[in-house]
C-alpha cells in the first residue's frame, strides 16, 4: 500500500509540474499576443494623430492662402494706381511665403501617406500657380488679368475640398484597421 501511495503522490506531483508548465506557455503567449495587439494600436494610433497633424496643417495653410487671395481681389479695387500696385505686390510677397510652407507641408504629408493623400495635397499645391501667374499679370497691368485671378479661385477651392475629403476617408480608413 504504501508503495501505491508514493506512486500516485509522485504521479500527481508530475501532473501538477506538467499542467503548471502547459498554463505557463499559455499565460506568457497570451500575454505576448496581448502586448504586441497592444503595441500596433499604439503604433496605429500615433501614425493616425501623425497624419491628422499633417493633414490639418495643408489645411490650414491653404485656408490663408484662401484668405490672401480675397485680399488681392479687395487690393485691384483700390482706385489709386500706385497704392494698387502697392498693394498688389506686397500681397505677391506675402503668398510667396505662405507657399513656401504650403509645399514644405505637402511634402510632409507625402511623408506620411497614403498615396492617395498625397497626390490630393500636391493637386492642392499645384492649383495655386494660375493664381500666381494671374497676380503678376495683374501687377503688369494686364487687362484681363483680375478676372483670371478670380476665375482661379473656384478651382483652387475645389482643390481643398478634394484634399479634405481625402484625408478624412484616409483618417477613418486608418482608425478602422
Amino acid at each position: 500500500m504504501a508503495d501505491n501511495t508514493l506512486w500516485v503522490a509522485a504521479l500527481t506531483a508530475g501532473t501538477a509540474v506538467l499542467a503548471s508548465w502547459v498554463t505557463s506557455r499559455g499565460t506568457a503567449r497570451a500575454a505576448r499576443i496581448q502586448a504586441d495587439a497592444a503595441a500596433a494600436t499604439m503604433q496605429a494610433d500615433r501614425l493616425r494623430a501623425a497624419r491628422r497633424a499633417a493633414y490639418v496643417d495643408v489645411i490650414e495653410q491653404a485656408q490663408r492662402m484662401g484668405d490672401l487671395y480675397w485680399k488681392v481681389t479687395d487690393a485691384h479695387q483700390i482706385t489709386d494706381a500706385g497704392e494698387r500696385l502697392a498693394a498688389l505686390e506686397e500681397l505677391r510677397l506675402r503668398l510667396r511665403g505662405e507657399y513656401a510652407v504650403l509645399r514644405q507641408r505637402v511634402w510632409v504629408v507625402d511623408l506620411e501617406g497614403p498615396a492617395e493623400v498625397a497626390s490630393a495635397a500636391d493637386r492642392l499645391r499645384e492649383s495655386t500657380s494660375e493664381n500666381w501667374r494671374a497676380l503678376g499679370a495683374m501687377i503688369a497691368g494686364e487687362t484681363d488679368a483680375a478676372q483670371r485671378f478670380d476665375d482661379c479661385f473656384a478651382p483652387f477651392w475645389e482643390s481643398v475640398v478634394t484634399f479634405v475629403e481625402v484625408a478624412r476617408r484616409a483618417l477613418h480608413e486608418t482608425r478602422t484597421d
